[in-house]
């Protein structure tokens, strides 16, 4: 199958671009880079210490920067959750294949309230998932090419259905 990369996959906090991401680079045989640990690893600290120290907007400085470093790789590219609402990301993004992965609110809280490395999901993830949606969703639909949903099921199956839209667009 040959796909124009990097593909670049969007999406709430839980919706599971960094799992999908590596299954979907897995399966077409190139590498995965998530925007998160590409900060993490040039700043040397978890993005949870840079949000509490340097604050949000000195992170997003930072994210912008691994978005245009991640873009220049033959890759499955997967963005932290609020990359896109920034809008030297989104003119990054431009021309690039974008994928949206749009998971029910319950679903992104299951995968999100036990997990401690959020720190926009901290003290209340319900509540902070629903003002999240509400702000970012018109982002990732602006950016996406394609939009795919993930639901309870595995992963694989998100794949599957991007591979899918990929091989017949």
């Amino acid at each position: 199958m040959s796909v124009n990369l990097p593909i670049v996959l969007v999406g709430l906090p839980g919706a599971g671009k960094s799992k999908v991401g590596r299954l979907l680079a897995s399966r077409l045989g190139v590498d995965h880079v998530d925007t998160d640990d590409l900060v993490e690893e040039r700043q040397g600290r978890p993005i949870a210490d840079i949000f509490a120290i340097d604050g949000e907007a000195a992170f997003r400085v930072m994210e912008t920067d691994a978005v245009a470093c991640a873009l220049t790789r033959s890759a499955v590219v997967s963005l932290g959750g609020g990359a896109a609402a920034t809008q030297a990301v989104r003119d990054l993004l431009a021309g690039h294949t974008v994928v949206y992965i749009d998971a029910p609110h319950n679903e992104l809280v299951r995968r999100t309230a036990s997990k401690t490395h959020r720190p926009l999901l901290a003290t209340d993830p319900d509540g902070a998932l629903r003002r999240l949606r509400e702000a970012r969703e018109p982002h990732y639909r602006a950016v996406a090419t394609l939009t795919v949903p993930s639901g309870p099921g595995p992963a694989d199956g998100v794949v599957t259905d991007i591979l899918t839209h990929l091989e017949h667009s």
